[in-house]
């Protein structure tokens, strides 16, 4: 196997290695709240791998599955102004809570919205399929039957995969309960092969709800329930025919889901698991992205700051177990942005680090900007003038929309956050100006000032700040060197001396 492969390309030459063409991919995810980092993780890398194996001419498909027959369990940090329309449905499967905007089909279908929408954004080409529809067309009816009729072998694997002791009543399926519509506090009481009734009772203390007390009849036919998580999980793949899933570290630890999951391929439906790979957790300054408790910046927000190529980028760039701690703030965004464009510009790196960046560059696309956003940011700064910014630096309708979003959420680094107010220069600093020739690059400017300030026994990082303050009127700003290359030394001294 060829060193220095992208994880992407590891995964993808295992799948070719160890499955049957047409390849299948699926992956998942509960739309439970606003879509964050962590949300583009969970469709972003499984295409990633959907796309190495196109481009090596294979067959795939990719199925991303929008679980919404979780049940709403909390109301997130973000919707506590719904709270007293949404908290009466807590326990509910998400596809029967209303949607928070009284528009989409249901609070999961508003926030798969999203997810859906994001998908688009970052060329994402997957199917995506709602969950609660393949359990009313009854494509999970086999696998309910077939978990009761092998009731204790399951609970065997379960509990041997798991590491803990199921309770007596443990049962393969979450009914829905007719009466109040929650899926969190049901339990089977008793179960019929013969025909796939099964007797359930709403009486479950959940913490956050309880149940009603109802007592019912249902039929496996009435497609009104979900199997349990982890066997739900294998279920899904064997229904997909899936070759290969990944998941959060969470579900890939001793015990964890991807364990049982395993071991309900082989030992249960009789066939062999697909491949699995684990990812690392995305954190937002230390602290994992959580939906319900408003920890990290929402992605809705991020893509009108960061375009998706580059967030695209920042992350498949990582080792695929590393934990990432992304930071939207001001300065990282920027850095961010200039990391990608730099990957953009390697021709045929030696560099280990660089060959990592070209390889993720090539996985996720094209950059769509010429001008730098460095410089669209310099220009527009001291021109405030859209015109006079293409004039100099040509096509800039891909970054402008950024900027502008920088400018009006006070997004915009510090050393950028500036206008040109020319204060007249004396002493030293007029000296130096009256020096500068027309004509000179940035980097000869920046090294001019150097030169200056220790030929006349001045502190450099003090004369800086004398120059900054006397163009813009603080003690930092962008590169001296290139502020002053832009403006042009003539049009400084005329302002200045």
């Amino acid at each position: 196997m060829e060193k220095n492969l992208h994880w992407a390309e590891r995964l993808a030459e295992e799948v070719i290695k160890k499955k049957t063409e047409p390849y299948v991919i699926t992956g998942g995810m509960t739309t439970s709240g606003p879509a964050h980092l962590g949300t583009v993780c969970e469709f972003l890398f499984p295409d990633m791998v959907r796309r190495v194996l196109e481009k090596k001419g294979k067959k795939v498909k990719f199925y991303f599955v929008a679980d919404i027959m979780d049940a709403f369990d909390s109301v997130p940090f973000s919707l506590q102004d719904k709270k007293k329309m949404l908290a009466p449905h807590l326990g509910k499967p998400l596809c029967y809570v209303p949607s928070p905007d009284g528009k989409a089909e249901s609070y999961g279908d508003y926030f798969l919205e999203q997810a859906v929408y994001l998908m688009k954004l970052f060329g994402v080409n997957a199917d995506v399929v709602r969950v609660n529809e393949l359990y009313e067309k009854g494509a999970f009816d086999r696998y309910a039957r077939m978990f009761f009729e092998k009731i204790e072998l399951v609970k065997k694997v379960v509990e041997k995969t798991s590491g803990r002791q199921l309770p007596k009543d443990w049962s393969p399926i979450m009914p829905i309960c007719e009466k109040c519509g929650k899926i969190a506090t049901t339990r089977v009481l008793s179960y019929s092969s013969a025909n796939g009734e099964y007797e359930y009772s709403c009486d479950k203390d959940v913490e956050y709800t309880k149940g009603c007390g109802y007592k019912g009849v249902a039929k496996i036919s009435d497609h009104r329930y979900k199997l349990q998580w982890r066997l739900h999980w294998p279920s899904w793949q064997d229904y997909f025919k899936t070759s290969i899933e990944g998941g959060g570290v969470d579900h890939f630890t001793k015990g964890g889901s991807w364990d049982t999951a395993k071991e309900v391929h082989k030992q249960i439906f009789g066939n062999e698991p697909p491949i699995g790979y684990k990812y690392g957790f995305i954190l937002f300054e230390g602290k994992k992205y959580s939906k319900s408790k408003g920890i990290g910046m929402g992605m809705m927000e991020i893509v009108k700051l960061v375009p998706p190529e580059v967030i695209a980028y920042t992350l498949v760039k990582f080792d695929l177990e590393e934990n990432i701690d992304f930071v939207p703030s001001k300065e990282n965004v920027l850095r961010m942005i200039e990391d990608y464009e730099h990957a953009s510009e390697l021709e045929k790196p030696t560099e280990k680090a660089d060959v990592k960046k070209k390889k993720a560059y090539g996985l996720v696309g094209k950059r769509g900007w010429e001008a730098k956003f460095r410089d669209v940011l310099l220009y527009y700064q001291i021109y405030r003038d859209w015109k006079k910014v293409e004039k100099f630096l040509g096509d800039v309708e891909y970054v402008k929309p950024y900027i502008e979003e920088w400018i009006a959420k006070n997004f915009v680094p510090e050393t950028y956050d500036f206008a040109y107010r020319p204060g007249k220069a004396g002493g030293k600093v007029r000296e130096f100006f009256e020096g500068l020739g027309e004509g000179m690059k940035d980097v000869e400017i920046h090294n001019a000032i150097y030169e200056f300030a220790r030929g006349n026994n001045i502190e450099p990082s003090e004369f800086f700040k004398q120059i900054y303050l006397t163009l813009i009127g603080k003690e930092r700003g962008p590169k001296a060197g290139r502020l002053i290359e832009v403006l042009g030394a003539e049009r400084v001294k005329k302002d200045v001396l």
